[in-house]
């Protein structure tokens, strides 16, 4: 049976900006209690009062908070270095059967310099290469058979080193998005391996995005 409680629970999950708001007491509880009257109303199909969701909000705990916040915490301040490369461009392709051979190509272009920049990634439907915009002639070459469908250039890459235990930890991707979507800043391209994790943005918001990523490394 549902409760005031659960409802203010499932509410609160299904909006994480609104929890985290609530769990670093910064809402206006009286405020949003009213708001969330009518839903919950709703929800119970009966009229309830503020007072009583105000009451369930203050008693909001998110199931094994502290320890998980604990270790995420930890975690976020051993963070490795945060690596910032510029002057990159990206290109999507339709699944081809001649698509692996391109990128084969490819690779012996740049197999021998180490300092550039490659990213391939397949999906089910299309595939994604994210390269040093100064080898756009090769790539458009290697690739000159394939249906490119987006290209887009201007582009930076964020790549953050995460501790080993980083895959034991609820969380931590949302971290990093919930912090650039408060600062506006729109992601074009994510790419993550076991111990690293890229982002790629625009160039005019890579510095801000690279403080915002700072500051959680920074973070008490």
């Amino acid at each position: 049976m549902k409760t005031i409680a659960t409802c203010v629970e499932e509410i609160l999950i299904s909006q994480p900006f609104l929890e985290d708001a609530l769990n670093r007491n910064i809402l206006n509880y009286s405020a949003l209690s009213e708001e969330l009257k009518g839903p919950i109303s709703k929800m119970l199909r009966k009229p309830v009062k503020s007072g009583a969701i105000m009451m369930a909000l203050r008693r909001y705990s998110p199931p094994k908070e502290m320890a998980n916040k604990i270790k995420l915490n930890k975690v976020l301040q051993n963070l490795g270095d945060i690596t910032v490369r510029s002057n990159l461009s990206d290109y999507t392709f339709r699944n081809s059967a001649t698509l692996i051979h391109s990128h084969l190509k490819m690779l012996e272009v740049i197999k021998k310099q180490n300092h550039l920049f490659y990213t391939f990634t397949r999906g089910v439907h299309e595939s994604n290469v994210l390269i040093t915009t100064s080898l756009k002639e090769q790539i458009e070459e290697s690739y000159k058979k394939e249906n490119c469908t987006t290209f887009k250039e201007h582009l930076s890459a964020i790549t953050i080193g995460l501790p080993k235990e980083n895959t034991k930890i609820a969380g931590l991707y949302y971290q990093f998005f919930k912090r650039l979507a408060w600062e506006g800043i729109a992601l074009y391209e994510v790419v993550s391996t076991t111990n690293e994790f890229t982002i790629l943005v625009e160039d005019d918001v890579v510095d801000k995005a690279f403080s915002a990523i700072k500051g959680l490394k920074n973070r008490e």
